[in-house]
């Protein structure tokens, strides 16, 4: 809670309270349905919850903002940030069942109302969307192919409706497949801790 308070330092008490019960939540669960490596349960802070909401260092959602968190799988980032950002709407889909239970518990627990969840396939959603955020999901080519359609326009945040995707390493050969305007950030820009070092946020407009 201190390294989130650190970073984030006008939270309000409910979303300290918030934050402070998701590490007891996912252990809870991470017990009985693995949804984090149990390896890395240990790091969940840094590794998860702060990871997620290093996206809020580049937008701040405004109300009614609608984001869509495709492969969200324990429910990162869309959870931190619908958290963060209460006056937003946040949808959280993925193909495996019992991770998404999980998301729907965890959104529960915390009376999270901006929170609705999906079990199924990104394919399957005709909405669309302010913003689609994905960790990780898949190579970044084909995940542009698979959400491009769920993108609508035009926005009203101060950054341009499109894609937020959370990534590491080189992406050079990924973004040169992908039309459009596209910004990297990177994220030990932020967050000076050594797990960001090489952790990158991509902006697809």
């Amino acid at each position: 809670m201190n390294l989130i308070e650190h970073y984030f330092p006008h939270l309000t008490s409910l979303q300290k309270r918030h934050f402070d019960l998701l590490d007891n939540l996912y252990r809870f669960w991470n017990e009985k349905i693995n949804v984090i490596s149990r390896k890395d349960i240990d790091q969940l802070t840094v590794h998860h919850v702060l990871h997620s909401l290093a996206i809020a260092k580049i937008i701040q959602f405004k109300s009614a903002t609608k984001i869509l968190d495709v492969g969200t799988g324990g429910g990162f980032p869309g959870i931190p940030l619908a958290i963060l950002f209460p006056e937003a709407q946040f949808t959280l889909v993925d193909s495996i069942g019992k991770k998404i239970k999980v998301v729907e518990v965890i959104a529960r627990e915390l009376e999270l109302d901006n929170v609705r969840t999906i079990n199924n396939r990104v394919e399957s959603i005709k909405e669309t969307f302010d913003f689609i955020t994905g960790r990780a999901v898949s190579n970044l080519p084909d995940f542009y192919s698979l959400v491009k359609r769920n993108i609508k326009q035009p926005g009203f945040n101060n950054l341009t409706n499109g894609i937020l995707y959370l990534t590491g390493g080189e992406l050079e050969h990924s973004t040169n497949k992908i039309p459009g305007s596209i910004t990297i950030f990177n994220l030990n820009d932020f967050i000076n801790e050594d797990f960001f070092i090489t952790k990158k946020l991509v902006h697809i407009a």
